[in-house]
């Protein structure tokens, strides 16, 4: 175990922070240990700790200026994404959000991983959809320019490592790396949707975006327990647009959308996340609680885009993505590379 792990491991415990210092040397250790028990006994002192704002920029202006960048040109790119770590787990829903905002003619350049604290990330139900995820920088690059949407699998942009990939399995709950992946996009989009598992990573995740530098963006979280726009319940947000945080809550009926069964599937693996995706953008499931989320999502990211002046209308435009085929044109794009 190196020193730095050792000594931050019983700081933590103390409930003291990271020195901006020891940053640069700490992450460095983390990644080159090869003692994965060490790992998530930091880990699980520093989550129940709790990070500060100043740790999560500091680390992830580390990781940014690490990270091998996707290179496009686009004025501007869009990501959604959750942080995982949720009480509430639906299907892959930022995943199939990313199709329809596609199919609305906005460039997507997902970012996203396997699981670590869920049943079923982001790369783990587009492997199942039938995509490769695990492509050259390049590739990626070049489905992006063709098909205005790529999936850039974290581990081909981030040297982290398969030790501290095993210590995040073995801690209980989410850690920092939850919330520092959504904020190392490598194609640097200048608009997210990041949706995190507690309320009071809202603001804090915004501080450091806003810090880290963005276009307009929101924060969320749902307040029935979602890294993402709620169906049922309120969601909280916090905006960031020209540095400036605005922070509200949205519901169902901001987006136009009243009518609501709770039949969204909880807790799906892989394959049953792959089955809902499909039939959604297919248009199989129209007017489902399930195809509702689906479309609040992508309509948060199409508004923050600035393609919509309104929730409602980014609702519509959502909704054509689906009905004319659009979103499932851009899944087979994909699948057909």
């Amino acid at each position: 175990m190196s020193e730095a792990i050792r000594h931050y491991t019983n700081e933590f415990r103390s409930r003291r922070d990271v020195s901006p210092h020891d940053a640069e040397v700490l992450f460095a250790d983390m990644i080159a240990s090869d003692d994965a028990d060490s790992l998530a006994d930091l880990l699980s002192a520093w989550s129940a700790k709790g990070t500060t704002e100043d740790e999560l920029f500091r680390f992830a202006t580390i990781m940014r200026s690490r990270m091998k960048r996707l290179e496009h040109t686009y004025d501007a790119v869009v990501d959604i994404v959750g942080t995982g770590g949720s009480r509430s787990k639906t299907f892959n829903l930022s995943t199939a959000a990313a199709f329809v905002i596609a199919g609305a003619g906005i460039p997507v350049a997902k970012h996203g991983n396997r699981a670590a604290t869920s049943s079923s990330g982001s790369a783990d139900v587009l492997s199942q959809l039938g995509i490769n995820v695990d492509v050259e920088p390049e590739i990626a690059a070049n489905q992006l320019a063709e098909h205005g949407i790529c999936f850039m699998f974290a581990p081909r942009f981030h040297s982290l490592s398969p030790t501290l990939a095993a210590a995040r399995k073995q801690v209980a709950g989410p850690t920092i790396f939850n919330n520092l992946g959504p904020l190392c996009n490598p194609s640097l989009a200048q608009h997210q949707v990041i949706g995190v598992w507690d309320r009071s990573l809202v603001t804090k995740t915004a501080r450091v975006l806003a810090r880290l530098g963005t276009g307009k963006s929101w924060i969320v979280h749902g307040s029935s327990g979602l890294d993402e726009i709620a169906l049922e319940a309120p969601t909280f947000v916090a905006e960031i647009e020209n540095d400036a945080i605005r922070e509200f809550s949205v519901a169902s009926s901001d987006f136009g959308s009243d009518s609501i069964d709770l039949d969204v599937p909880f807790g799906c693996d892989a394959n049953q996340s792959s089955t809902i995706i499909e039939n959604i953008l297919n248009n199989e499931m129209k007017n489902t609680s399930a195809e509702k989320l689906v479309l609040m999502n992508a309509a948060s990211a199409i508004y923050v885009a600035g393609v919509a002046t309104s929730l409602t209308e980014a609702y519509s435009v959502a909704e054509e993505s689906i009905r004319t085929g659009n979103a499932a044109d851009k899944l087979r794009n994909l699948q057909n590379q």
